[in-house]
């Protein structure tokens, strides 16, 4: 009686660590087609000569657009980093070569090395990753009067507090995702 006691909890212990196993892999399969490592020649390409990490690239991407290449928001922001026409048109003059044509906003290797040349621009001009997010969402302009606000800023160069719940939301959902980035696949 005791000796079939042991050898079931054995084989219960046995059946819930393969299981536990399964769920694991299974999770690992599912965070990665939530988190995709798509475009990476073009992430890879840009990721250094722009001076950015590829996990916050990759995050960028899956928050604005989820990897949908044909995406457009609500307000207009297209493609897959999510750019606005006159954010297109505007980093495309800080870009050396000539300029783009509207309707190559959509592809991938011109969205994403706009997207890039945007993220090193604000990099240029804010202190924190943070605050470079926060001005990629609700623009440059309007970051820098929350920086010039002791309400929202106490030093002037870190943002304390975001005012616009949307852009608190995308900070925080960039920053978690590119956190599962870094996890997943072992990226910078």
């Amino acid at each position: 009686m005791r000796r079939k006691r042991i050898k079931r909890l054995f084989t219960t212990v046995g059946i819930l660590a393969v299981l536990a196993l399964v769920l694991t892999a299974s999770y690992q399969v599912y965070l990665r087609a939530v988190y995709p490592l798509e475009h990476e020649e073009v992430v890879t390409a840009y990721a250094e000569p722009f001076e950015l990490p590829p996990s916050l690239i990759y995050a960028v991407i899956q928050t604005e657009s989820h990897f949908r290449e044909d995406a457009v928001s609500s307000a207009g922001a297209k493609g897959l980093m999510q750019l606005m026409d006159g954010t297109y048109e505007w980093i495309q003059t800080k870009l050396p070569g000539d300029p783009e044509p509207a309707d190559r906003i959509f592809e991938p290797e011109v969205n994403i090395r706009c997207g890039c040349k945007l993220l090193s621009v604000l990099y240029g001009q804010f202190d924190n990753t943070e605050t470079v997010l926060a001005a990629y969402n609700a623009g440059i302009g309007t970051v820098q009067g929350w920086l010039a606000d002791g309400q929202y800023s106490a030093d002037g160069v870190t943002l304390s507090y975001i005012p616009i719940e949307e852009t608190n939301t995308y900070v925080k959902r960039v920053l978690r995702a590119q956190a599962r980035y870094r996890a997943l696949y072992d990226i910078k």
